[in-house]
Protein backbone atom coordinates (compact mmCIF):
# COMPACT_ATOMS: atom_id res chain seq x y z
CA UNK A 1 0.00 0.00 0.00
CA UNK A 2 1.59 3.59 -1.00
CA UNK A 3 -1.33 5.68 -1.24
CA UNK A 4 -4.44 6.78 0.68
CA UNK A 5 -7.23 8.85 -0.52
CA UNK A 6 -8.09 10.66 2.70
CA UNK A 7 -12.05 12.76 2.49
CA UNK A 8 -11.92 15.37 5.07
CA UNK A 9 -14.72 16.80 5.50
CA UNK A 10 -14.48 20.32 7.82
CA UNK A 11 -16.45 22.69 9.50
CA UNK A 12 -15.94 25.61 6.83
CA UNK A 13 -14.40 23.45 4.17
CA UNK A 14 -13.72 20.21 2.84
CA UNK A 15 -11.05 18.38 0.96
CA UNK A 16 -9.82 15.18 -0.62
CA UNK A 17 -6.32 14.57 -0.53
CA UNK A 18 -3.75 12.11 -1.59
CA UNK A 19 -1.59 10.56 1.21
CA UNK A 20 2.07 9.08 0.06
CA UNK A 21 2.63 6.51 2.79
CA UNK A 22 6.32 6.25 2.26
CA UNK A 23 7.00 10.02 2.28
CA UNK A 24 3.90 10.40 4.77
CA UNK A 25 3.17 13.71 3.62
CA UNK A 26 -0.21 15.26 1.51
CA UNK A 27 0.82 15.16 -2.35
CA UNK A 28 -2.11 16.08 -3.89
CA UNK A 29 -5.57 18.00 -2.88
CA UNK A 30 -8.97 18.98 -4.12
CA UNK A 31 -10.82 21.29 -1.97
CA UNK A 32 -14.82 23.10 -1.89
CA UNK A 33 -16.02 25.25 0.83
CA UNK A 34 -18.43 23.43 3.04
CA UNK A 35 -21.53 25.80 3.09
CA UNK A 36 -24.41 25.63 5.44
CA UNK A 37 -28.09 25.32 3.27
CA UNK A 38 -30.12 27.94 4.92
CA UNK A 39 -33.50 26.51 4.40
CA UNK A 40 -36.61 24.71 5.49
CA UNK A 41 -37.00 22.43 8.23
CA UNK A 42 -33.38 23.68 9.72
CA UNK A 43 -30.13 25.04 8.49
CA UNK A 44 -28.36 21.62 7.04
CA UNK A 45 -25.14 20.57 5.41
CA UNK A 46 -25.51 20.50 1.63
CA UNK A 47 -24.26 16.70 1.37
CA UNK A 48 -25.44 16.07 -1.99
CA UNK A 49 -22.94 18.74 -3.23
CA UNK A 50 -20.34 17.45 -0.96
CA UNK A 51 -21.18 13.77 -1.99
CA UNK A 52 -20.51 14.82 -6.07
CA UNK A 53 -17.34 16.80 -4.58
CA UNK A 54 -16.01 13.67 -2.92
CA UNK A 55 -16.77 10.86 -5.89
CA UNK A 56 -15.32 14.04 -8.67
CA UNK A 57 -11.61 14.17 -6.47
CA UNK A 58 -11.27 10.69 -6.14
CA UNK A 59 -12.13 10.13 -9.67
CA UNK A 60 -9.53 13.00 -10.65
CA UNK A 61 -6.70 11.79 -7.93
CA UNK A 62 -6.99 8.32 -9.12
CA UNK A 63 -6.17 9.30 -12.81
CA UNK A 64 -3.17 10.78 -11.53
CA UNK A 65 -1.76 8.23 -9.22
CA UNK A 66 -3.53 5.14 -8.16
CA UNK A 67 -5.41 4.96 -4.86
CA UNK A 68 -4.54 2.05 -3.03
CA UNK A 69 -7.42 2.86 0.03
CA UNK A 70 -9.43 5.03 1.62
CA UNK A 71 -10.42 6.73 4.96
CA UNK A 72 -12.52 9.51 6.55
CA UNK A 73 -12.20 11.78 9.09
CA UNK A 74 -14.81 14.60 9.53
CA UNK A 75 -15.79 17.05 12.61
CA UNK A 76 -17.80 16.46 15.47
CA UNK A 77 -21.19 16.80 16.87
CA UNK A 78 -23.07 15.96 14.12
CA UNK A 79 -25.72 12.45 13.37
CA UNK A 80 -26.38 11.29 10.48
CA UNK A 81 -30.66 10.06 10.74
CA UNK A 82 -31.23 7.47 7.91
CA UNK A 83 -33.75 4.97 6.29
CA UNK A 84 -34.31 1.72 5.50
CA UNK A 85 -33.49 2.72 1.80
CA UNK A 86 -30.06 4.37 3.13
CA UNK A 87 -31.74 8.42 2.36
CA UNK A 88 -31.74 11.09 4.41
CA UNK A 89 -35.05 10.72 7.00
CA UNK A 90 -33.71 14.37 7.38
CA UNK A 91 -31.47 16.73 6.71
CA UNK A 92 -27.77 16.37 8.86
CA UNK A 93 -28.30 19.64 10.96
CA UNK A 94 -26.01 22.64 11.16
CA UNK A 95 -24.50 22.26 14.97
CA UNK A 96 -24.36 25.65 15.71
CA UNK A 97 -28.65 26.02 15.15
CA UNK A 98 -30.41 27.17 18.21
CA UNK A 99 -33.19 24.89 17.69
CA UNK A 100 -32.00 22.48 19.88
CA UNK A 101 -32.27 25.35 22.86
CA UNK A 102 -36.03 25.47 22.37
CA UNK A 103 -36.36 22.08 24.14
CA UNK A 104 -33.08 22.56 26.68
CA UNK A 105 -35.63 22.30 30.00
CA UNK A 106 -36.97 18.80 28.86
CA UNK A 107 -33.45 17.32 27.49
CA UNK A 108 -31.54 18.90 30.65
CA UNK A 109 -33.79 16.67 32.86
CA UNK A 110 -33.00 13.64 30.60
CA UNK A 111 -29.28 14.38 29.77
CA UNK A 112 -26.91 12.10 32.12
CA UNK A 113 -24.38 14.14 34.16
CA UNK A 114 -20.96 15.03 33.46
CA UNK A 115 -19.45 12.78 35.91
CA UNK A 116 -20.97 9.92 33.38
CA UNK A 117 -20.15 10.85 29.75
CA UNK A 118 -17.07 13.97 30.34
CA UNK A 119 -19.74 15.82 28.13
CA UNK A 120 -20.38 19.68 29.19
CA UNK A 121 -23.54 21.04 28.35
CA UNK A 122 -23.03 23.48 25.15
CA UNK A 123 -25.22 25.28 23.33
CA UNK A 124 -27.92 24.40 20.00
CA UNK A 125 -26.70 20.97 18.72
CA UNK A 126 -23.16 20.99 20.01
CA UNK A 127 -24.08 17.71 21.95
CA UNK A 128 -25.40 15.25 19.51
CA UNK A 129 -27.80 13.79 21.95
CA UNK A 130 -29.48 17.23 22.24
CA UNK A 131 -29.92 17.39 18.04
CA UNK A 132 -31.26 14.19 18.41
CA UNK A 133 -34.05 14.49 20.52
CA UNK A 134 -34.87 18.17 19.30
CA UNK A 135 -35.37 16.22 15.97
CA UNK A 136 -37.31 13.23 17.60
CA UNK A 137 -39.56 16.28 19.31
CA UNK A 138 -40.15 18.50 16.40
CA UNK A 139 -40.22 15.80 13.85
CA UNK A 140 -41.46 13.30 14.77
CA UNK A 141 -43.47 11.60 11.51
CA UNK A 142 -39.91 12.15 9.89
CA UNK A 143 -38.08 10.47 12.91
CA UNK A 144 -40.35 7.71 12.77
CA UNK A 145 -38.61 6.67 9.47
CA UNK A 146 -35.25 6.31 10.85
CA UNK A 147 -33.49 3.20 10.41
CA UNK A 148 -29.88 4.35 11.55
CA UNK A 149 -28.32 6.22 13.11
CA UNK A 150 -24.76 7.08 11.67
CA UNK A 151 -21.46 9.58 13.34
CA UNK A 152 -20.92 11.74 10.46
CA UNK A 153 -17.59 10.01 9.36
CA UNK A 154 -19.53 6.86 9.05
CA UNK A 155 -22.00 8.72 7.06
CA UNK A 156 -19.91 8.77 3.96
CA UNK A 157 -17.94 5.58 4.48
CA UNK A 158 -21.61 3.98 4.48
CA UNK A 159 -21.90 5.64 0.92
CA UNK A 160 -18.53 4.22 0.09
CA UNK A 161 -19.28 0.73 1.01
CA UNK A 162 -22.69 0.58 1.98
CA UNK A 163 -21.84 -0.78 5.66
CA UNK A 164 -23.80 1.40 8.10
CA UNK A 165 -21.75 1.96 11.16
CA UNK A 166 -20.76 4.18 14.09
CA UNK A 167 -17.23 4.92 15.60
CA UNK A 168 -15.72 5.35 19.18
CA UNK A 169 -14.05 8.93 18.55
CA UNK A 170 -17.22 10.11 17.44
CA UNK A 171 -19.43 9.00 20.13
CA UNK A 172 -16.71 10.24 22.79
CA UNK A 173 -17.02 13.33 20.95
CA UNK A 174 -18.76 16.28 23.74
CA UNK A 175 -22.16 13.68 22.27
CA UNK A 176 -24.03 13.08 25.48
CA UNK A 177 -24.37 9.92 23.90
CA UNK A 178 -21.40 7.37 25.34
CA UNK A 179 -19.66 6.85 29.17
CA UNK A 180 -16.44 6.95 28.22
CA UNK A 181 -15.03 5.00 31.06
CA UNK A 182 -17.36 2.10 31.09
CA UNK A 183 -17.16 2.03 27.33
CA UNK A 184 -20.10 1.65 26.40
CA UNK A 185 -23.96 3.87 25.55
CA UNK A 186 -24.55 6.30 28.11
CA UNK A 187 -27.96 5.94 30.32
CA UNK A 188 -29.56 9.11 27.68
CA UNK A 189 -29.55 6.40 24.79
CA UNK A 190 -30.86 3.30 26.76
CA UNK A 191 -33.80 5.87 28.43
CA UNK A 192 -34.72 7.05 25.24
CA UNK A 193 -34.72 3.76 22.93
CA UNK A 194 -32.09 4.99 20.93
CA UNK A 195 -29.89 2.45 20.92
CA UNK A 196 -31.50 0.06 18.67
CA UNK A 197 -31.34 2.68 16.02
CA UNK A 198 -27.34 3.01 16.32
CA UNK A 199 -25.67 1.47 13.90
CA UNK A 200 -22.89 -0.90 15.13
CA UNK A 201 -20.28 0.54 17.00
CA UNK A 202 -16.98 0.03 15.31
CA UNK A 203 -13.26 1.52 16.04
CA UNK A 204 -11.64 4.15 13.35
CA UNK A 205 -9.36 1.49 11.50
CA UNK A 206 -11.80 -1.31 11.29
CA UNK A 207 -11.93 -2.31 7.63
CA UNK A 208 -15.26 -2.36 6.13
CA UNK A 209 -14.80 -3.76 2.71
CA UNK A 210 -14.90 -2.53 -0.77
CA UNK A 211 -16.43 -0.16 -2.67
CA UNK A 212 -20.21 -0.31 -3.62
CA UNK A 213 -20.85 -1.02 -7.34
CA UNK A 214 -22.10 2.78 -8.11
CA UNK A 215 -18.58 4.14 -6.29
CA UNK A 216 -16.35 2.02 -8.47
CA UNK A 217 -18.18 2.87 -11.80
CA UNK A 218 -18.49 6.69 -10.54
CA UNK A 219 -14.53 6.86 -9.67
CA UNK A 220 -12.71 4.15 -11.81
CA UNK A 221 -11.55 2.97 -8.59
CA UNK A 222 -11.43 -0.65 -8.40
CA UNK A 223 -14.41 -2.18 -6.41
CA UNK A 224 -11.79 -4.13 -3.76
CA UNK A 225 -10.48 -0.54 -2.37
CA UNK A 226 -10.50 -0.69 0.88
CA UNK A 227 -12.10 1.28 3.73
CA UNK A 228 -11.71 2.55 6.99
CA UNK A 229 -14.05 3.08 9.26
CA UNK A 230 -13.22 6.84 9.91
CA UNK A 231 -12.21 9.34 12.69
CA UNK A 232 -13.28 12.33 14.24
CA UNK A 233 -11.15 15.12 13.29
CA UNK A 234 -9.03 16.20 16.01
CA UNK A 235 -8.34 12.65 16.95
CA UNK A 236 -6.98 12.04 13.42
CA UNK A 237 -4.51 14.67 14.54
CA UNK A 238 -3.53 13.06 17.34
CA UNK A 239 -3.55 9.65 16.15
CA UNK A 240 0.31 9.76 14.80
CA UNK A 241 1.57 10.93 18.36
CA UNK A 242 -0.25 8.37 19.94
CA UNK A 243 1.28 5.37 18.21
CA UNK A 244 4.85 7.76 17.71
CA UNK A 245 5.56 9.38 20.69
CA UNK A 246 6.07 8.81 24.35
CA UNK A 247 3.86 10.70 26.62
CA UNK A 248 3.34 12.81 28.56
CA UNK A 249 2.74 15.40 25.96
CA UNK A 250 -0.39 17.04 24.29
CA UNK A 251 -1.55 18.19 20.92
CA UNK A 252 -3.29 21.14 19.49
CA UNK A 253 -5.40 20.53 16.73
CA UNK A 254 -6.64 23.81 15.47
CA UNK A 255 -8.87 24.47 12.51
CA UNK A 256 -12.38 25.83 13.45
CA UNK A 257 -12.18 25.03 16.42
CA UNK A 258 -8.99 24.82 18.47
CA UNK A 259 -9.16 21.25 20.57
CA UNK A 260 -6.74 20.78 22.97
CA UNK A 261 -5.90 17.04 23.98
CA UNK A 262 -3.51 15.37 26.61
CA UNK A 263 -2.11 12.55 27.23
CA UNK A 264 -0.35 11.41 30.04
CA UNK A 265 -0.88 14.55 32.34
CA UNK A 266 -2.15 15.19 35.59
CA UNK A 267 -5.13 13.43 36.63
CA UNK A 268 -7.28 16.98 37.77
CA UNK A 269 -11.16 17.50 37.60
CA UNK A 270 -12.47 18.68 34.63
CA UNK A 271 -14.48 21.52 35.14
CA UNK A 272 -17.66 21.65 32.56
CA UNK A 273 -18.54 25.19 32.57
CA UNK A 274 -14.77 25.96 31.13
CA UNK A 275 -14.88 23.64 28.07
CA UNK A 276 -12.94 21.05 29.33
CA UNK A 277 -14.30 17.38 28.16
CA UNK A 278 -13.40 13.63 27.83
CA UNK A 279 -12.60 12.88 24.22
CA UNK A 280 -12.35 9.07 23.15
CA UNK A 281 -9.05 8.04 21.21
CA UNK A 282 -8.60 6.08 18.31
CA UNK A 283 -7.60 3.17 20.78
CA UNK A 284 -10.53 3.71 22.47
CA UNK A 285 -8.93 5.26 25.80
CA UNK A 286 -10.38 8.80 27.13
CA UNK A 287 -8.56 11.99 26.84
CA UNK A 288 -8.73 15.00 28.74
CA UNK A 289 -9.41 17.97 26.25
CA UNK A 290 -10.27 21.73 25.98
CA UNK A 291 -11.75 24.03 22.96
CA UNK A 292 -12.22 27.22 21.86
CA UNK A 293 -13.50 28.75 18.40
CA UNK A 294 -9.74 29.83 17.71
CA UNK A 295 -9.54 29.19 13.64
CA UNK A 296 -12.89 31.22 13.77
CA UNK A 297 -11.94 33.79 15.97
CA UNK A 298 -8.61 34.53 13.85
CA UNK A 299 -11.06 34.32 10.86
CA UNK A 300 -13.22 36.97 12.48
CA UNK A 301 -10.88 39.04 13.72
CA UNK A 302 -7.91 38.58 10.78
CA UNK A 303 -9.82 38.02 8.12
CA UNK A 304 -8.29 35.67 5.07
CA UNK A 305 -5.28 37.83 3.53
CA UNK A 306 -3.13 38.15 7.18
CA UNK A 307 -0.49 40.78 8.06
CA UNK A 308 2.01 38.82 9.82
CA UNK A 309 4.25 40.55 12.61
CA UNK A 310 7.34 41.34 12.33
CA UNK A 311 9.47 41.87 15.40
CA UNK A 312 8.82 45.48 15.86
CA UNK A 313 5.45 44.90 16.03
CA UNK A 314 5.61 42.33 18.30
CA UNK A 315 8.32 44.94 20.75
CA UNK A 316 5.34 47.69 20.05
CA UNK A 317 2.39 44.61 21.34
CA UNK A 318 4.67 44.05 24.31
CA UNK A 319 5.53 47.68 25.07
CA UNK A 320 1.97 49.41 25.09
CA UNK A 321 0.72 45.71 26.51
CA UNK A 322 -1.65 45.64 24.02
CA UNK A 323 -4.40 43.32 24.70
CA UNK A 324 -7.53 40.90 23.42
CA UNK A 325 -9.42 39.95 26.21
CA UNK A 326 -11.51 36.85 26.12
CA UNK A 327 -13.76 35.54 24.20
CA UNK A 328 -14.16 36.08 20.48
CA UNK A 329 -16.85 34.41 19.97
CA UNK A 330 -18.43 34.27 23.19
CA UNK A 331 -19.90 31.36 24.84
CA UNK A 332 -17.28 28.74 23.99
CA UNK A 333 -13.56 27.95 25.57
CA UNK A 334 -12.34 28.79 29.15
CA UNK A 335 -13.68 32.33 29.55
CA UNK A 336 -17.49 31.62 27.93
CA UNK A 337 -19.09 34.23 29.95
CA UNK A 338 -16.71 37.22 28.72
CA UNK A 339 -17.44 39.85 26.68
CA UNK A 340 -13.87 40.40 24.09
CA UNK A 341 -12.58 43.77 24.67
CA UNK A 342 -9.18 45.26 23.31
CA UNK A 343 -7.31 47.13 26.15
CA UNK A 344 -5.67 49.47 23.33
CA UNK A 345 -7.40 51.51 20.73
CA UNK A 346 -8.46 48.86 18.37
CA UNK A 347 -8.45 51.20 15.38
CA UNK A 348 -4.86 52.58 16.14
CA UNK A 349 -3.39 48.64 15.77
CA UNK A 350 -1.09 48.41 12.25
CA UNK A 351 -1.82 45.01 10.37
CA UNK A 352 1.19 43.56 12.00
CA UNK A 353 0.58 44.88 15.34
CA UNK A 354 -3.12 43.75 15.00
CA UNK A 355 -1.95 40.38 13.95
CA UNK A 356 0.25 39.69 17.19
CA UNK A 357 -2.29 41.13 19.66
CA UNK A 358 -4.68 38.27 18.01
CA UNK A 359 -1.84 35.94 17.71
CA UNK A 360 -1.12 36.06 21.54
CA UNK A 361 -4.39 36.19 22.60
CA UNK A 362 -4.95 32.74 20.98
CA UNK A 363 -1.94 31.53 22.91
CA UNK A 364 -3.11 32.67 26.22
CA UNK A 365 -6.48 30.84 25.54
CA UNK A 366 -4.44 27.75 24.59
CA UNK A 367 -2.10 28.19 27.54
CA UNK A 368 -5.26 28.80 29.71
CA UNK A 369 -6.95 25.53 28.35
CA UNK A 370 -3.73 23.26 28.72
CA UNK A 371 -3.46 23.96 32.47
CA UNK A 372 -7.18 23.53 32.78
CA UNK A 373 -6.61 19.53 31.79
CA UNK A 374 -3.29 19.06 33.46
CA UNK A 375 -1.23 18.73 30.06
CA UNK A 376 2.03 18.15 30.56
CA UNK A 377 5.57 17.59 28.31
CA UNK A 378 5.55 19.18 25.00
CA UNK A 379 2.95 20.74 23.11
CA UNK A 380 2.67 19.76 19.59
CA UNK A 381 0.82 22.01 17.59
CA UNK A 382 -1.09 20.65 14.27
CA UNK A 383 -2.93 22.59 11.85
CA UNK A 384 -2.63 26.44 10.52
CA UNK A 385 -1.52 27.56 13.77
CA UNK A 386 2.03 25.45 13.38
CA UNK A 387 2.94 28.15 11.01
CA UNK A 388 2.45 31.45 13.44
CA UNK A 389 5.69 31.98 14.79
CA UNK A 390 4.29 34.71 17.17
CA UNK A 391 1.29 32.40 18.43
CA UNK A 392 3.88 29.65 19.15
CA UNK A 393 6.93 32.14 21.01
CA UNK A 394 3.90 33.17 23.41
CA UNK A 395 2.17 29.74 23.91
CA UNK A 396 6.01 28.87 25.21
CA UNK A 397 6.21 32.08 27.44
CA UNK A 398 2.72 31.07 28.92
CA UNK A 399 3.19 27.68 29.61
CA UNK A 400 7.25 27.03 30.34
CA UNK A 401 7.14 23.77 28.21
CA UNK A 402 8.68 23.43 24.64
CA UNK A 403 6.68 23.72 21.65
CA UNK A 404 6.74 22.30 18.44
CA UNK A 405 5.38 22.83 15.18
CA UNK A 406 3.64 19.65 13.64
CA UNK A 407 1.64 19.27 10.53
CA UNK A 408 0.70 22.71 9.01
CA UNK A 409 -1.67 21.32 6.45
CA UNK A 410 -5.46 22.83 5.97
CA UNK A 411 -6.76 21.06 8.71
CA UNK A 412 -3.62 18.84 10.10
CA UNK A 413 -5.62 15.64 9.99
CA UNK A 414 -5.37 14.17 7.10
CA UNK A 415 -1.84 12.54 7.66
CA UNK A 416 -3.62 11.00 10.89
CA UNK A 417 -6.58 9.67 9.11
CA UNK A 418 -4.02 7.84 6.48
CA UNK A 419 -2.68 5.88 9.37
CA UNK A 420 -5.75 3.97 9.76
CA UNK A 421 -4.86 2.42 7.01
CA UNK A 422 -1.10 1.94 7.71
CA UNK A 423 -0.55 1.83 11.06
CA UNK A 424 2.66 0.60 11.02
CA UNK A 425 3.61 3.70 8.99
CA UNK A 426 2.73 6.49 11.39
CA UNK A 427 5.58 9.48 11.83
CA UNK A 428 5.36 12.49 13.70
CA UNK A 429 7.78 15.00 11.87
CA UNK A 430 8.36 18.00 14.56
CA UNK A 431 9.79 21.62 14.19
CA UNK A 432 12.69 22.36 16.49
CA UNK A 433 11.02 23.38 19.47
CA UNK A 434 10.43 26.87 20.80
CA UNK A 435 11.25 27.92 23.72
CA UNK A 436 10.33 31.29 24.26
CA UNK A 437 12.65 33.10 27.17
CA UNK A 438 11.91 36.52 26.71
CA UNK A 439 10.91 38.25 30.43
CA UNK A 440 8.57 40.70 28.14
CA UNK A 441 6.74 38.02 26.63
CA UNK A 442 6.59 35.89 30.51
CA UNK A 443 5.44 39.58 32.20
CA UNK A 444 2.41 39.66 29.18
CA UNK A 445 1.17 36.68 29.69
CA UNK A 446 1.26 37.14 33.77
CA UNK A 447 -0.51 40.59 33.09
CA UNK A 448 -3.26 39.19 30.51
CA UNK A 449 -4.30 36.57 33.10
CA UNK A 450 -4.32 38.88 36.01
CA UNK A 451 -6.41 41.23 33.85
CA UNK A 452 -8.88 38.28 32.85
CA UNK A 453 -9.32 37.25 35.92
CA UNK A 454 -10.10 40.61 37.26
CA UNK A 455 -12.54 41.39 35.00
CA UNK A 456 -14.24 37.78 35.28
CA UNK A 457 -17.98 38.15 35.65
CA UNK A 458 -18.84 37.38 39.47
CA UNK A 459 -20.28 34.02 40.41
CA UNK A 460 -18.33 32.96 36.88
CA UNK A 461 -16.24 29.56 37.15
CA UNK A 462 -12.91 31.81 35.85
Amino acid sequence: MKTVAVIDIGKTNAKVALVDLDRFEEVAVRRTGNAVVREAPYPHFDTARLWAFILDSLAELHRETPVDAISVTAHGATAVLVDAHGDLALPVLDYEHSGPDTVRPAYDRVRPPFSETGSAELPGGLNIGAQIYWQQQTFPDAFSRVASILTYAQYWTFLLTGVRTTELTSLGCHSDLWNPKAGRFSTLVDAQGWERLFAPVHQADDGLGGLTEAVAARTGLPKDTPVTCGIHDSNASLLPHLLARPAPFSVVSTGTWVVILSVGGADVVLDEHRDTLINVNALGDPVPSARFMGGRAFATLIGNDPVSATEADIEQVLARSAMLLPSVPQGSGPYPSMVARFTVDEAALSPGERFAVVSFHLALMTATSLGLIGAAGDIIVEGPFAANATYLRMLSAATGRAVRAGSQSATGTSLGAACLAARGRARVRDGAPVRETSAAFAAYARDWLGRVEAEAPQGSSV
